[in-house]
């Protein structure tokens, strides 16, 4: 039996058109995107034409559109770069985020703390929910009171979470943050490619996304910044990306990017609509067992469609990941950059979920090649691993 792979929100098999355009771009263009010479303007081209695939991904002007190595570096850039470039123009410059967010998000707010920014954390519902109520509050209550916050000029709630899947209430997050005066940026690392998107409709300033989670290549991601919204670069050097992220382009992971982005785009619709029928599938297939719980939105319209976590009482997620991985089957406990640490899912322990229940977590994530073969045979195997550990 070959493993099945059911980890895509950790990270996605590269799909076959991407590789073969990238490894087309790696033959072929190989001048500098800044050169002015043939060789130069052919890679520049390039990049341009992938500058725009990934802005229709998202409803985005290509010019909006910043490549950077992945998301972590855009979630970074886009905290500290609005951030430090509000209090350099003598605007608003606190942060306010989410207790559920990626750590690229948690780890830059700390670290912005440390530089005198103030950052304050919204809770979430039992369900993985920052409430608009909630950010209507915290705003309300900062507004002004220069001692406590310097003014809020940042408010950054990921679009879908990465071990749960629960999708925010963006566009209403975004309003709020508007009547206050704020930007507001979301990580969409695990929604681009996924979900339909539109920054225009949905009010985002800046938006994270990157290529790995949707087929592409590893190391490559951008940030959509709507123009006109002020932000420092975080990577000083020569004049690429419009002055605003130095670094020589690297063309072939580029390309890698801009198809993936095509091709996630031209299947959306399609990909999405299969991969929610399998997800409710396996769901149905997981609550049969005894002692099962799903974690994140009830209404499984508000989840990603190709996530989902669960717990089963008294069944340690390490040792079932063990058998399962024996048995053929790649799962996750939860975030992939969380992996090795001792301590509970913060994002579990923001929902209140008790400790020992979050220790069961379990995150099986679908994609592009899993079929319902694979679903079912996974059911399977779980049933029969959870059966097996309560018999010892």
């Amino acid at each position: 039996m070959n493993p099945v792979y059911l980890d895509y929100a950790a990270t996605t098999p590269m799909d076959a058109r991407v590789r073969d355009a990238m490894t087309q771009a790696m033959a072929e263009l190989y001048g500098n995107p800044s050169s002015l010479y043939a060789a130069g303007r052919a890679a520049k081209s390039t990049v341009e034409k992938a500058r725009r695939q990934v802005a229709a991904l998202i409803g985005a002007k290509p010019e909006e559109i910043f490549f950077t190595s992945g998301g972590s570096e855009s979630d970074n850039w886009a905290l500290k770069g609005i951030a430090f470039a509000r209090r350099a123009s003598g605007k608003a410059f606190g942060v306010v985020t989410s207790a559920i967010e990626h750590p690229a998000i948690l780890r830059t707010s700390e670290w912005l703390e440390r530089q005198g920014v103030p950052v304050t954390r919204l809770p979430v519902d039992g369900e993985g929910v920052v409430a608009p109520e909630a950010l209507e509050r915290t705003l309300s209550s900062l507004d002004g009171n220069v001692e406590l916050s310097q003014g809020v000029g940042i408010v950054s709630i990921m679009m879908a979470n990465n071990e749960v899947g629960t999708m925010e209430p963006v566009r209403e997050l975004a309003e709020i943050a508007h009547n206050h005066g704020a930007i507001f940026h979301t990580d969409a690392v695990q929604a681009a490619g996924h979900i339909s998107i539109d920054v225009e409709a949905f009010g985002v300033d800046a938006l994270s996304l990157t290529a790995h989670k949707f087929c592409g290549p590893k190391g490559i991601g951008a940030l959509y910044i709507r123009r006109g919204v002020l932000i420092d670069s975080l990577i000083h050097g020569g004049e690429q990306e419009r002055g605003l992220r130095a670094g020589t382009e690297n063309v072939p992971a580029i390309v890698g990017l801009g198809c993936a982005a095509e091709v996630a785009a031209a299947e959306l619709e399609e990909e999405g609509k299969r991969l929610t029928e399998l997800r409710d599938l396996l769901e149905a297939r997981v609550r049969t067992i005894m002692g099962c719980v799903v974690h994140g939105s009830q209404n499984a319209e508000r989840r990603l469609p190709g996530t989902l976590n669960f717990s089963i009482a008294g069944i340690h997620h390490d040792a079932l990941l063990i058998r399962l991985d024996r048995a053929g089957f790649a799962v996750s406990a939860g975030s992939a950059c969380s992996a090795g640490s001792l301590e509970p899912s913060h994002v579990l322990a923001a929902m209140g979920v008790p400790a020992e229940e979050a220790q069961s977590a379990v995150r099986v994530s679908l994609g592009r090649w899993t079929t319902e073969a694979d679903v079912l045979a996974f059911a399977d195997a779980l049933e029969q691993a959870v059966s097996s550990m309560r018999a010892l």
